[in-house]
């Protein structure tokens, strides 16, 4: 008897078949188990389940269209001392502070102090010839990060133990290199676009980028819980970060992050997606430029900001935990409860109220 011929179509289902399997062998037994458990009935509940899973702590903020903005918590804001989790504590939020970057750019752009088309080589001439491709890259490439500029964190010599203290220090970590790509020809992500933008944002106010931040965006949404960095806050308020597989304390690793409250970046974001922060010419210019949520990580700190539109609802998740799997149950964490959110607006459920 004739073997079975395989068409196109079956072969290709069986090499699918195939890496699926596989890559569930790189899958931590932890993440499969809760990923395979039932959802909690409210969010409190998983937010509690998460610290059975190797997380420190966690702080969830929720701001659902017609309920009562809720803050949710678990775990240690320091374990060395037993300090529970506070869903009012302040946190590195790392990238997520691209999203102020990027809307201070669309504010000035607006009002014609910068040109989303001048180039790198205009505001830093003396970049030209230790930047690539200087005098090509524009702002809104590295807005869009599409400037080709590498990303200094990427550096095999950054010193994560012993961060820079200043952004001049932080650059030199991305000088003198090739640039990744042409300018425009791709997208990779590059902390170094976000540095070298709050830059320009100093030069042309002759302030710092957090000043202007704090007057144009902050102040206007009455955020008094939302910082420049660590040097502007006092440390007690400031959840500790830990590292899997290093015992240190991170809190104290200053890495130039903004310092906020889950509740303000999420008033922040709600802002930002209902266009109530920018006007109808800000807002179309930033929509051309970059994202409406962002994730943010540090060593002992990872973070969550998005929108839901289904829901019109912002969840905001803090862990401060990093490194090893974390970040894939954090995620995981994070997508149980907005599952669990859809499913009591689905049955009409009322808030659980502000913890």
């Amino acid at each position: 008897m004739k073997g079975k011929k395989f068409g196109p179509l079956r072969i290709i289902m069986l090499v699918v078949a195939v890496i699926s399997i596989v890559s569930l062998a790189f899958v931590p037994w932890d993440y499969f188990g809760v990923w395979l458990a039932p959802l909690p009935d409210t969010v409190q509940q998983q937010v509690d389940d998460a610290m059975d899973h190797g997380l420190d702590g966690i702080i969830v903020y929720v701001d659902q269209s017609g309920t009562q903005p809720t803050a949710f918590s678990a775990g240690w804001k320091n374990r060395e001392n037993k300090v529970p989790a506070d869903p009012n504590a302040l946190f590195k939020i790392a990238s997520i502070d691209k999203l102020y970057v990027a809307t201070a750019i669309a504010k000035l752009a607006n009002n014609q102090t910068v040109s989303l088309d001048d180039t790198l080589a205009d505001y830093f001439p003396e970049l030209v010839g230790r930047i690539e491709h200087a005098d090509r890259i524009t702002l809104r490439m590295m807005v869009r990060h599409r400037s080709g500029i590498p990303n200094l964190t990427d550096h095999p010599d950054f010193p994560w133990g012993n961060p820079p203290q200043s952004s001049r220090e932080a650059l030199e970590y991305a000088l003198d290199l090739p640039a990744d790509f042409e300018p425009d020809k791709k997208y990779s992500y590059s902390n170094t676009n976000y540095l070298l933008l709050s830059e320009v944002i100093g030069q042309v106010m002759g302030e710092s980028h957090h000043q202007y931040i704090k007057r144009e965006i902050l102040t206007p949404l009455g955020l008094t819980h939302t910082f420049g960095s660590l040097q502007d806050v006092d440390l007690d308020d400031v959840v500790s970060g830990y590292y899997i597989g290093w015992e240190p304390d991170l809190k104290m690793n200053h890495m130039g992050s903004m310092i906020a409250s889950a509740e303000d970046v999420g008033i922040f974001l709600r802002a930002l997606n209902d266009g109530s922060l920018l006007t109808e010419d800000e807002q179309a210019i930033y929509s051309a430029m970059y994202e409406y949520e962002h994730t943010g990580s540090l060593p002992g700190y990872s973070s969550i900001a998005r929108y839901h539109k289904d829901l019109d609802a912002v969840v905001v998740q803090f862990v401060n935990t990093s490194g090893g799997d974390s970040w894939a149950m954090t995620e995981l964490v994070y997508s149980r409860i907005v599952r669990i959110l859809r499913r009591q607006y689905k049955s009409g459920s009322s808030s659980e109220g502000i913890r």
